[in-house]
């Protein structure tokens, strides 16, 4: 028997749920968490610019990035990074959307208003999302393409960041931009949670410190390469 196609009802009516603000919510929970997937990844493929050569004289990040590129005969990274591109899109797109509606739900103005329940980090995720956004486009040039890099060698994964990151206005960007993912992932961490039911007042203080601790973990994983490479402490 074959499968039949999805009715146009059928379609409208799942089309009418992701477009509601719950299904807004659960767009930006399920890609929030490829996304966060993606950065605990990323980290923890970057530490190794920590370790030293291999027997072969290979530096250990070098080795990493080139069995990155070879993998699936050199397509699942860029099946990797379409899916990271579609869910990015559909992040943005899904927390414009509720903006949106959070704006036009009160387009007047509070004549004076006090932070009760929102935290920092929810105050400004407005800012840091950009910021964000920003520093992608800035990474990408400067480790991935090169064209924002003083000394970029094609293949060079460990040079390319011990020598990139050793200028202090890169590293500056990078520590500015990883306190923004910080806030941002604090507070993305703590609605994620809280949408996939953990609403409850007694799950309150465990999602802040669950959200706290992830953030923090990234924070300082991701911090502490562009301070060692600017201090000189990385092995070269």
């Amino acid at each position: 028997m074959s499968a039949q196609a999805p009715t146009a009802p059928a379609v409208a009516r799942a089309t009418s749920a992701l477009s509601s603000t719950i299904g807004l919510k659960v767009v930006m929970a399920v890609t929030g968490i490829a996304l966060f997937g993606f950065v605990l990844g990323h980290m923890a493929g970057n530490l190794q610019v920590y370790l030293p050569r291999g027997a072969d004289g290979v530096w250990a990040l070098d080795a990493y990035g080139e069995w990155l590129r070879e993998l699936g005969h050199g397509g699942a990274i860029w099946v990797a990074r379409a899916g990271l591109l579609l869910a990015f899109v559909l992040h943005v797109g899904a927390a414009w959307a509720l903006s949106r509606r959070s704006w036009a739900a009160r387009p007047v103005s509070y004549a004076k208003w006090v932070a009760k329940e929102s935290t920092y980090a929810s105050r400004t995720m407005r800012w840091t999302g950009p910021i964000v956004l920003l520093f992608v486009v800035y990474h990408l040039l400067h480790l991935t393409w090169g064209s924002a890099h003083p000394d970029f060698r094609t293949g060079g994964v460990h040079h390319n960041v011990t020598t990139g990151l050793a200028q202090p206005l890169a590293c500056g960007v990078y520590v500015v931009a990883m306190l923004a993912l910080g806030l941002h992932l604090f507070h993305g961490v703590w609605s994620l949670l809280q949408t996939l039911g953990l609403s409850h007042p007694r799950y309150e203080r465990l999602r802040r410190c669950a959200a706290a601790l992830l953030a923090a973990l990234v924070v300082l994983g991701n911090l502490s390469i562009p301070i060692a490479a600017l201090a000189g402490w990385l092995p070269r």
